[in-house]
């Protein structure tokens, strides 16, 4: 086995930030010398720079990804698109914010199981649990793999549903040539520090082409109001603020080479990974007519026996993470659907594990996770 005497970090993210270190530190003085912390001129460069970068007309800058979610649909509701207890669609699989999102509105999720191939939602399976009071589907594209097909939105022209991309791991993804973000009505994005392009503390987006939409937004995420002591709606005080826009705007810049960094990983590790107990992640576009551009947020295995495998790279100094041990339907805060039987999701909840990956990940590094891997012996 090769030796390698340091430990591989699952995310370093220290290492990942000190590539910039010094516009970062330059970015962040100009905000101090601004006297200037909350919306800002860095946030209009910033949602300006997002807006250019995805292709769309609106990006409105939030404190975080799931205020994004939560206020697209609070403000469907202030439009008479939704009204309390109306039903969205959403995978079973994904993390638990989406699911928050819907609630904290009084909306009903509705869980559609995923495809085991890719672990987002299977579309083939929407048509079956729409019915009169469903309003939209939120398509979540999990783990960097874009959710998207014309299949998809025939059946949103059809039923007359929005959809809402929960876009938080998937930032410069594409479909057909066009990013997440900009393929559905509108889009939440997420900066949590750990994502591809995070900030340095919590921060968000929402993206949208609907002008009067972007209107409630903005001021939704601003107490309600569009003009300061004057609230239209009762809002939240969700605002991204300055030091963060400027460091976004920083790190927006590198994006897309970084996301190939990552992109290289995933092909070594698809590439040499070849112990017939590991699963490995199915790219999309292996059998789709329409190319695809996934991001690798994540690099996702399955195996029969997780907790073995996690411990046997933990001994070889390889940290792993789980994304995700326990469905949103199976949470105490969600006790009441705790009955659900999703054995789709519920297989995947067991079995997946996800292995280092990020755009600062070396090549040795992801050789010696390979090694590891290969020569793993599966026990019961």
């Amino acid at each position: 086995m090769k030796n390698y005497n340091k430990i591989i970090k699952f995310l370093d993210l220290q290492k990942i930030n000190n590539q910039y270190a010094e516009e970062l530190k330059q970015a962040a003085g100009e905000v101090i010398d601004s006297g200037w912390y909350v919306l800002g001129e860095k946030v209009k460069e910033f949602e300006t720079n997002l807006s250019r970068y995805i292709g769309i007309k609106h990006a409105i800058g939030v404190a975080n990804g799931l205020d994004a979610l939560r206020i697209i649909l609070k403000a469907y509701i202030e439009m008479d698109v939704m009204k309390e207890s109306d039903e969205i669609l959403v995978p079973a699989n994904t993390y638990i914010a989406s699911i928050l999102a819907i609630t904290d509105n009084r909306l009903k999720p509705v869980f559609v199981e995923p495809d085991i191939d890719t672990y987002n939602l299977n579309i083939s399976l929407i048509e079956q649990h729409i019915t009169e009071k469903t309003r939209a589907i939120m398509v979540v594209h999990l783990y960097g793999q874009v959710c998207w097909s014309l299949d998809l939105e025939s059946i949103a022209q059809k039923h007359n549903l929005k959809i809402i991309e929960d876009n938080a791991q998937a930032i410069g993804a594409q479909w057909n040539g066009k990013r997440t973000g900009a393929l559905g009505d509108a889009a939440g994005f997420s900066f949590y520090p750990g994502k591809n392009l995070g900030a340095l503390g919590d921060a968000g987006v929402i993206t949208t082409n609907d002008d009067k939409l972007a209107e409630i937004i903005r001021a939704l995420g601003n107490y309600g109001s569009k003009k300061k002591y004057i609230h239209e709606y009762q809002g939240l005080n969700s605002r991204m603020d300055e030091i963060q826009a400027a460091f976004l705007n920083v790190k927006l810049k590198y994006l897309d080479a970084e996301n190939q960094k990552r992109r290289e990983i995933a092909k070594y590790y698809c590439q040499n990974i070849t112990n017939p107990c590991i699963i490995l992640p199915v790219h999309k576009s292996h059998f789709t007519s329409h190319p695809q551009e996934q991001v690798w947020h994540l690099f996702v295995i399955r195996t029969l026996n997780r907790d073995h495998l996690q411990n046997h790279l933990s001994e070889k100094g390889i940290q792993t993470l789980i994304h995700y041990p326990v469905p949103p339907y199976k949470q105490k805060a969600y006790s009441i659907l705790n009955k659900l039987n999703m054995p789709i999701t519920e297989l995947i909840h067991d079995q997946v594990i996800s292995l280092p990956i990020s755009q600062t990940m070396t090549l040795n590094e992801a050789e010696f996770v390979v090694d590891v891997l290969n020569k793993y012996e599966y026990q019961k």
